[in-house]
């Protein structure tokens, strides 16, 4: 996902605002008491299904290790995002986990809560610059990769396909389109690759596939870099009488990414071949348990975890907890090398909301 620039300057004045939302009624803000250690958690948006569930997991997993927790949404901006973290500064947090999508306009932040010494978990991506505790993520470039590789199975090595980018000044944006275009070059250079920027917007997206189906009524494959453009697809798909069953010729694949109810539910239904599980549960699971680890002291180094991920070093003083994130299918096969479980698989966050 991606949080729009905006100007520094309007810091002070969100920031009383931030103060007030903390503590009321709107959309992914408000208070969990415990008895342990107050942290900080700031969602980016309400805005997909993606991010409310992970809006909805995380005062279950606060509860569950002891934390009371206090709650911002910065709704795409990242001056929202730095006058909320002033918010929590002034409540006294003793962490904060973000999910700052601008990844090179949080470092200023990031350094002030450095000073502080107030750790941060970063969520979903990795900052461009400035030193965080922990970044918690699934390995994006394996989510471009895999999508290519189902294509490139499924198409036969050859074809067009489009691929609806998400924001490039995001390290997912970034990680998941160059993954996809070098696997699909060294792969299967007879399929040619449509790049759409989208901004993860999926009104920029639909018009963007639009005009690519247009312009090349033969394409037979899209990979949506997450599940935004998932609706605005499927319609797309529908108009032109091409949403159709996987055993028609006219079937277009689509790989998308996040795992959520509707993306398994279309894979299912054959509407959609395949996604990659992006885990929101343990986004906000992890995010707590390292922020929880920080403030008890504890250290981290890279190296296979007891929860079935690695911990890499990014860079010099910068850890990363690639969680798992599998490529789900409707038949669970393997499509070159990789492996993949079916989409009524009851492993799958997306299988187990309520």
């Amino acid at each position: 996902m991606r949080l729009r620039t905006a100007l520094f300057s309007t810091a002070s004045a969100l920031s009383a605002l931030a103060l007030l939302s903390a503590c009321g009624s709107a959309s992914g803000t408000g208070t969990t008491s415990a008895d342990g250690p107050l942290v900080g958690v700031d969602y980016p948006r309400s805005d997909t299904d993606f991010w409310n569930s992970y809006i909805k997991y995380t005062p279950d997993y606060a509860k569950q290790l002891g934390l009371s927790l206090k709650t911002t949404n910065s709704q795409n901006e990242v001056a929202k995002l730095t006058a909320n973290v002033q918010t929590f500064i002034s409540q006294g947090v003793k962490g904060v986990a973000m999910a700052p999508q601008d990844t090179a306009a949080i470092a200023p932040t990031l350094d002030q809560l450095k000073a502080k010494k107030i750790p941060v978990v970063t969520v979903d991506t990795r900052p461009d610059n400035g030193d965080v505790f922990m970044v918690v993520r699934a390995d994006n470039r394996a989510y471009g990769e895999k999508a290519c590789k189902y294509l490139g199975s499924k198409l036969g090595g050859k074809g067009k396909v489009v691929m609806l980018q998400g924001g490039l000044d995001s390290i997912n944006g970034r990680d998941r389109t160059e993954a996809f275009n070098e696997c699909m070059k060294a792969n299967y250079p007879g399929i040619t690759v449509f790049g759409e920027a989208t901004n993860w917007d999926g009104a920029v997206a639909a018009q963007k596939l639009q005009t690519d189906l247009t312009a090349n009524p033969d394409i037979k494959g899209i990979y949506m870099q997450s599940s935004f453009a998932l609706a605005g697809t499927l319609q797309l798909l529908k108009q032109r009488g091409l949403l159709v069953p996987p055993t028609d010729p006219k079937h277009v694949f689509v790989v998308s990414n996040d795992g959520i109810p509707e993306e398994l539910k279309s894979i299912a239904d054959g509407k959609i071949d395949a996604t990659v599980s992006q885990p929101a549960d343990l986004y906000a699971k992890y995010a707590l348990y390292y922020l929880k680890a920080a403030i008890d002291g504890k250290t981290f180094q890279p190296g296979k975890t007891d929860h079935d991920s690695t911990i890499i070093q990014v860079r010099p003083g910068l850890l990363e907890d690639q969680l798992s994130a599998p490529l789900v299918t409707a038949d669970g096969g393997t499509y070159d090398g990789v492996p993949s479980l079916k989409s009524t698989d009851t492993s799958l966050w997306g299988n187990n909301l309520g």
